[in-house]
């Protein structure tokens, strides 16, 4: 058990006292981190399309294929990698190793053109990037423990986005210049920023208790975490993660095709830097609404905050098939910081409610990511397939389909979860959450 600040443990309080280096390690470690734990991102399809292109097999479908192979096998190590986070106490090692594989994964890239090894690659950057979400969420509550998780996981988000949106830029400026080959330079040099970053934080800072949601009572009793069979008995977080799902699968396609199209629009010298100033236009917003969202969350409440998540990305969808102008493209993508901004920073606030007490936040974590991870995944290729075969409208219009059924799904059935901090306790709506299952039941 750790100690910081007061001296006191972890357990002993609900707010810790982190010391100012181990904070600032963690907005650095946000920063940083942003462009490497999604491996290439939407940059993948702006470089198969655009460098490889037909000649060498590469089409909207092909790629976005690739794609799904490598989430889907990056999904299955979302909960393993999550116990793994709750087990394991070298929080550290675990993030800076993540970060070197998926690294080195992506800077392969350039020197293989066949599908099959880049699927390969591709897949082995999405399961090392699998342990970073429950990693930093980790080590987050470690840190500051749960009164303060909501505001700082909006706090680390913000500097998260504004990493991603500082990294677009300089990809999208020196992409102008030396091509869409500049995304893997930038990439080995973020990832050793973000390893530095990482040392910053003590070992002995992050209360490992804390960091698994374990409260100061089944400490006290010495309890141990409870088991996967929580995460199965909790209807209400199994209704989350299907509706994650639902978010992932609407969502996840459509940067990648706005890039694509693109591509098509502007020619394979510009996309790269056309997507670039997609990313940092929404990362821009994704700032303030991420600080927004963890600094009101417990005022305002969960739900009505996700619901205009999921009715932000419905509109977007249907404002993208308006006009094929570059500018018009980039302007409504501005509404990505706004859907994508509010889920960053509310996706472990719920899990967190949900699971209060059970020792099993990070496994929790990895089970709903596993969840939007699958729609995520099936995003790419049911977006590319619609493309091949209607047309860049009709994906985009199914795609916000699917955002107003999420909506309305989490509006009729997902309860308010800010007041579920403690196993047992009824969300504002009325319905109750299922109790947590005791280590000894």
């Amino acid at each position: 058990m750790s100690s910081i600040g007061t001296g006191a443990t972890g357990a002993d309080a609900e707010t810790r006292t982190a010391s100012t280096k181990a904070l600032r390690g963690l907005d650095a470690l946000n920063f940083f981190l942003a462009d490497v734990r999604d491996g290439l991102g939407p940059y993948l399809a702006i470089y198969l399309i655009a460098v490889r292109g037909p000649d060498q097999g590469w089409n909207e479908a092909t790629t976005g294929l690739v794609m799904t192979v490598a989430g889907i096998l990056g999904l299955v190590a979302q909960t393993p990698a999550g116990a793994f986070i709750d087990a394991t106490n070298h929080k550290r090692a675990v993030v800076i190793g993540g970060a070197i594989a998926v690294t080195a994964s992506c800077l392969v890239l350039p020197f293989i053109s066949n599908f099959y090894l880049v699927a390969a690659t591709q897949s082995v950057a999405h399961i090392a990037g699998a342990i970073f979400p429950p990693a930093l969420a980790a080590i987050t509550l470690g840190l500051v423990g749960p009164k303060m998780f909501a505001k700082r996981i909006g706090r680390n988000e913000g500097f998260n986005h504004a990493g991603n949106a500082v990294s677009a830029a300089v990809a999208g400026g020196l992409a102008y210049f030396f091509g869409p080959i500049v995304v893997f330079w930038l990439m080995g040099i973020l990832a050793a920023c973000s390893i530095g970053a990482m040392l910053m934080v003590p070992a002995d800072a992050i209360d490992d208790d804390l960091a698994r949601g374990m409260t100061r009572e089944e400490e006290a009793a010495q309890e141990k975490p409870s088991g996967l069979a929580t995460l199965l008995q909790n209807k209400a977080l199994l209704l989350f993660a299907v509706l994650c799902a639902i978010f992932h699968l609407s969502n996840a396609a459509m940067l990648t095709s706005v890039g694509q199209l693109l591509t098509h629009l502007s020619g394979k010298d510009h996309a790269t830097s056309l997507i670039a100033i997609c990313i940092v236009a929404a990362q821009c917003v994704m700032v303030p609404v991420a600080i927004f969202v963890g600094a009101k969350a417990d005022v305002i409440g969960r739900k009505p905050i996700f619901l205009a998540a999921f009715g932000v990305l419905a509109l977007r969808g249907v404002l993208y098939t308006l006009s094929d102008n570059p500018f018009w493209l980039v302007g409504v993508q501005l509404l990505d910081g706004i859907g994508a901004g509010i889920f960053g920073a509310l996706f472990p606030i719920v899990v967190s409610d949900l699971t209060r007490g059970g020792g099993r936040f990070n496994t929790a974590q990895g089970a709903v990511a596993t969840a939007q991870g699958i729609g995520a995944s099936l995003s790419a290729t049911l977006a590319g397939v619609i493309i091949v075969s209607a047309g860049y409208s009709t994906a985009f219009l199914a795609l916000a389909a699917i955002a107003a059924l999420g909506f309305v799904l989490y509006l009729t059935l997902m309860p308010e979860t800010r007041d579920a901090v403690s196993a047992g306790n009824e969300p504002e709506t009325g319905a109750t959450l299922p109790p947590v299952v005791p280590a000894n039941a």
